[in-house]
């Protein structure tokens, strides 16, 4: 069935319109105009571009790790897309073989079945550095084998996307991996910038959570921070919760980076889109308190973080007018992944991900958002 969304506004990734409808069909977009025969639907607000992130350890109430199957992903796109999010790589940190198989099978079985929503995997760990851990299992840190460099090169997850530390993967395997279609970033990490630089040169294309568990930048040692901020060819994911980047970190980096190569993620854990306030990562318990998630010792474990808040975080703390602020949450991301992907405009032929959304005492808030043309909150 046609059906013509007509909003106040819309935001095709690049300009804002009025007056412009979309026509959806077969969950794609046929058309932005009213089409014989479909249906139209009234939208207030704005339609916009679904967000894409790239960093979801969990929602719903579960984290992918300790429940690495397909209805953990059912539910963590359905906590999600309360928030605008419509496309997502479902994350699996530092463990052992058997859950990083499990995570991957699960999301084989995502793509394999086309659940909405799940458009590949994030394998954050294990070939990161002790140094910089966080919140990750310190013995399950290790290099990379022969076995995991076999998971990673599967071609059946969708998009596939490794965070590693140069100091505990070779550029050979980087340069492999690279190959076998995988997205290298570099995060975790205590690498001198030299050592950074060269695994960029391997193939490395981006660096996870930028600022956070990564070596500084420093007079006579720039570290991990100065080759992700000098490193022109490179996105960087940043989480903008107030709590991971301060915004005066956050400003340089815009002023550093690229237009389109600085990116939101939200590194959410299993709280979004529950009335959950505690859980336990690997024997310890984390609490949520003041919007950030901590160990006993204060140490961040992910974020409780959803898309629209990064959004809402980016325009007001960054001076960010609102159309770059949503770029960051779709385009961008979808950029790094691929870029003649289907993510981060509404135009003809793409697929009909989007978002409604409203303004609500100044600040941007979801009210609907569709995933393959069908309403999915």
């Amino acid at each position: 069935m046609k059906v013509t969304y007509i909003p106040d506004f819309l935001f095709d990734g690049d300009t804002f319109h009025t007056d412009v409808p979309v026509t959806v069909s077969d969950g794609v977009i046929s058309s932005l105009d009213i089409e014989n025969g479909a249906k139209e639907v009234r939208i207030p607000g704005t339609l916009a571009p679904g967000f894409v992130d790239l960093q979801v350890n969990g929602g719903g109430g579960l984290l992918f790790n300790h429940f690495p199957t397909y209805s953990t992903l059912e539910k963590m796109i359905s906590a999600h897309s309360r928030y605008g999010t419509t496309c997502l790589l479902p994350t699996v940190i530092t463990s052992d073989i058997n859950t990083i198989r499990r995570a991957a099978d699960a999301v084989s079985e995502a793509i394999t079945k086309k659940l909405p929503g799940v458009i590949g995997i994030h394998f954050e760990g294990p070939h990161i550095s002790a140094a910089k851990k966080g919140i990750h299992d310190a013995s399950q840190i290790r290099e990379l084998s022969d076995e995991e460099m076999a998971i990673y090169s599967r071609q059946d997850l969708g998009y596939r996307l490794l965070t590693v530390a140069p100091e505990n993967v070779s550029n050979r395997q980087i340069h492999q991996l690279k190959e076998c279609g995988v997205k290298v970033c570099i995060g975790h990490s205590a690498s001198s910038y030299q050592r950074t630089m060269s695994a960029i040169s391997a193939g490395a294309a981006g660096f996870t959570h930028l600022f956070n568990a990564m070596s500084p930048l420093t007079s006579r040692e720039p570290g991990v921070v100065g080759a992700a901020l000098t490193a022109d060819s490179c996105w960087c994911g940043i989480i903008m919760d107030g709590l991971h980047v301060h915004e005066a970190a956050a400003k340089i980096a815009l002023k550093c980076k690229p237009k389109g190569k600085l990116f939101l993620v939200t590194d959410a854990m299993s709280t979004i889109g529950s009335n959950q306030n505690c859980f336990e990562l690997d024997g310890r318990e984390i609490t949520l308190s003041d919007g950030a998630l901590t160990d006993a010792s204060g140490t961040l474990a992910g974020s409780a973080l959803d898309m629209v808040t990064a959004v809402n975080n980016s325009i007001s703390a960054l001076g960010m007018d609102v159309g770059e602020a949503l770029r960051m949450a779709s385009r961008y991301p979808g950029n790094f992944l691929d870029e003649n992907n289907e993510f981060g405009t509404l135009m003809p032929g793409k697929q009909a991900n989007f978002t409604q959304l409203i303004i609500n005492q100044g600040r941007l808030q979801v009210q609907h958002s569709w995933i393959n043309g069908q309403p999915y909150y």
